[in-house]
């Protein structure tokens, strides 16, 4: 945890405090390799990469994380009501989740952005798209079991609406599964978007993000290998921390998986 946070208020103050000068200014020769002066090195229009990076640390995150609270609202909507109440209305659900699901992650992120153009919208409805599916599946296969206890029975017994059911007890029993599942979506939200802005469909120059900067490195990646190497392993270090964070939660919520699965 301490690394993503580490990660992301260091491309914050970063730029809030100017580091390295604007992102879109031309301070150097083109191509420069790290130094002193630059310590991220220059691209090939001869701006200084480490503001570029930083922009692309904080686009990338805040994109994601956007884009993840908007599916676990979806999701944990969708998935209760289809836990809670099975029958046409869940099995409406779910098929419509598994139809989404079937597609692959980045066909399914360029058919997006074919219809609403390239940008950051694309890329939010995108991950969207992507990681909706399984989480309404995962919310919606631990509201079947909750459904199942006594208090729940009880609470219909006595005459509670289904509305006050799902919403005060199901909703809270439910709520460490959107947690797991929400950080591993993080994790395929910035692959996606890093998937999307090197193929062009993503965040659009001059705005910066992680694919875009990989994207764009890929052309120097002989003469210039620091362009690919800064992004490339900003881009491992946060998917691999958000995953321990996964893992983390999924122990802490599910120890009984935990142990199935060591």
């Amino acid at each position: 945890m301490w690394v993503l946070t580490v990660l992301f208020l260091s491309a914050v103050l970063g730029r809030l405090l100017g580091l390295g000068g604007s992102p879109t200014d031309i301070v150097g020769r083109r191509l420069a390799p790290p130094s002193l002066e630059f310590p991220a090195g220059t691209d090939s229009l001869g701006r200084s990469l480490l503001p570029r990076l930083l922009e692309g640390i904080t686009t990338t995150l805040l994109l994601s994380a956007v884009a993840v609270a908007l599916t676990a609202v979806i999701a944990t909507f969708c998935g209760i009501v289809a836990g809670y109440r099975g029958g046409k209305t869940g099995g409406t659900i779910m098929r419509v989740g598994d139809i989404l699901y079937a597609f692959p992650a980045i066909v399914l992120a360029i058919l997006v952005a074919a219809v609403v153009g390239p940008g950051i919208v694309a890329a939010l409805a995108s991950i969207v798209l992507v990681t909706v599916p399984l989480m309404t599946r995962m919310v919606g296969q631990a509201t079947r079991q909750v459904v199942e206890r006594d208090f729940i029975t009880s609470a219909v017994i006595s005459g509670v609406t289904s509305r006050t059911i799902m919403t005060r007890h199901v909703l809270r029993n439910v709520a460490g599964t959107v947690a797991v599942q929400g950080t591993y979506a993080l994790s395929v939200a910035i692959l996606v978007e890093g998937g999307l802005s090197f193929l062009g469909y993503g965040v659009q120059p001059p705005a910066s993000s992680l694919g875009l900067l990989v994207q764009e490195g890929t052309v120097y990646m002989v003469t210039a290998p620091w362009l690919i190497i800064a992004p490339g392993a900003v881009l491992v270090v946060a998917i691999l921390a958000i995953n321990l964070i996964g893992d983390a939660l999924r122990d802490r919520f599910d120890p009984r998986e935990a142990r199935r699965l060591t």
